[in-house]
């Protein structure tokens, strides 16, 4: 009887799981995560560093050069990477700890500034996409590498090449890819993402962006967004903010304000019918509310700081709750708590942070992980009322600016440093 009962209590534990998946996701699909949000579901992890440790598990090579953060799917991992002939896809195998596959899709190493690759490739079922520092944009088979259609952003949309190179990786939403040109011709790209064929495009025509920032397509990656009631692609270009009709490739509206001269990098933070986005350079950051007035979606500004009180150079920005976590101060990352509604700093943005650098940020079990941009990694409680600093890890391998992404699946950290990739356990 006792064993029957078992069965019984393992079958209808069976059927609970499709529920319980979205809780304990191990994939991490794309930039960001799988809501290209920065946040990850994982629970169960080292709530202080002081008192425990991360423990490195393994370290692998063979990555190449650059800053691009990883994706993960089942064993397999993702990235970009510079190598001796060019700009490269690569797959990394978990199991073997070895690269599985290389694909060079460049016909030379891109040159800009900080040399190396930008873009998390995207995983959609069998497939994986990319755009590359130079401007190719590309789909390939994810377990082979193999590059069924490919195309480039500079030739065929007239988008300028980026100080540091186009370092987007491409939103798939359904049957389409999306990504920015930022180019009179192409704000925004849609294409068909099994064939690469163009469903429209976003020209600027004669819409007024604003004076403040440049003609290019930025650093940030595009968005999903519902504000007001329409569908919409939310990026961050080098004029600033805008919000494109998702059927049909219309420009609905821009904020110029956050835009600046140099790189305009940070993903915004959507949450209902207002946007947050935030750019360095002695910037600062603003809070727009999108509405529909008469038929015309329009964003409003709710408030604007100045580049004293809140400035994200680049490492992104995450929402946890009603509060905006980040780095703040040009190139400097000093950690900051705001309310998203009201501009308010709940805490920080005066006090020198454990690490030097900006700061790529990740939420995970009730915790930020600040990975500066000299290596070293802080623990800070995600509380609104105070900073709470519970640790810092010191990783075994440091060879330039840490700026890659950390991503963690299945209780594990994976930190990228150029060809090297890290694996910290980060279970209790």
């Amino acid at each position: 009887m006792n064993t029957r009962l078992c069965a019984i209590a393992i079958l209808l534990l069976g059927f609970a799981v499709p529920g319980f998946a979205a809780e304990t996701a191990k994939d991490w699909p794309q930039w960001r995560g799988p809501d290209r949000d920065g946040k990850s579901s994982a629970t169960g992890l080292i709530s202080n560093w002081e008192d425990q440790q991360p423990k490195l598990l393994w370290m692998g090579e063979g990555l190449g050069a650059g800053y691009a953060s990883v994706s993960i799917v089942g064993d397999d991992l993702y990235t970009t990477g510079n190598f001796d002939d060019g700009q490269a896809v690569v797959a990394f195998d978990l199991n073997s700890k070895k690269v599985a596959w290389k694909k060079i899709l460049t016909d030379k190493v891109p040159r800009h500034g900080y040399e190396g690759s930008r873009c998390t490739p995207t995983v959609d079922g069998d497939d994986l996409y990319v755009v590359m520092s130079e401007g190719t944009v590309a789909r390939l088979n994810r377990k082979s590498g193999d590059v069924v259609w490919k195309r480039n952003l500079q030739e065929e949309y007239g988008a300028s090449l980026p100080t540091w190179g186009f370092a987007e990786s491409p939103l798939i939403d359904g049957d389409r890819l999306i990504c920015g040109a930022g180019s009179s011709k192409a704000l925004l790209v849609c294409l068909d993402k099994k064939t690469g064929k163009e469903i429209w495009v976003t020209p600027r025509g004669d819409a007024e962006l604003g004076d403040q920032g440049k003609d290019e397509a930025g650093y940030s990656s595009t968005l999903v967004c519902n504000a007001a009631g329409r569908k919409q692609y939310v990026k961050l270009i080098g004029r600033g903010l805008i919000g494109v009709d998702a059927n049909t490739g219309e420009l609905l509206w821009s904020y110029n304000a956050v835009a600046n001269g140099t790189a305009n990098i940070p993903d915004p933070i959507i949450d209902g019918d207002y946007i947050f986005a935030s750019t360095g350079y002695q910037t600062g950051a603003g809070l727009v509310h999108i509405q529909n007035k008469g038929g015309k979606i329009v964003a409003e500004e709710v408030y604007f700081l100045d580049s004293k009180t809140f400035q994200n150079h680049h490492g992104g920005m995450v929402k946890v709750g009603d509060y905006i976590y980040a780095g703040t101060k040009h190139n400097a990352g000093f950690p900051i708590c705001v309310e998203m509604k009201t501009g308010k700093v709940q805490w920080g943005g005066d006090f020198r942070p454990e690490g030097k650098g900006s700061a790529a940020i990740l939420f995970a079990d009730g915790n930020i992980i600040y990975r500066y941009q000299s290596g070293i990694l802080a623990l800070v409680e995600a509380n609104p009322k105070e900073y709470v600093l519970k640790g810092t890890l010191t990783p075994e391998y440091q060879e330039r600016e840490s700026w890659a992404h950390p991503v963690i699946v299945d209780g594990k950290l994976y930190l990228r440093e150029q060809d090297k990739l890290m694996c910290y356990d980060l279970r209790r």
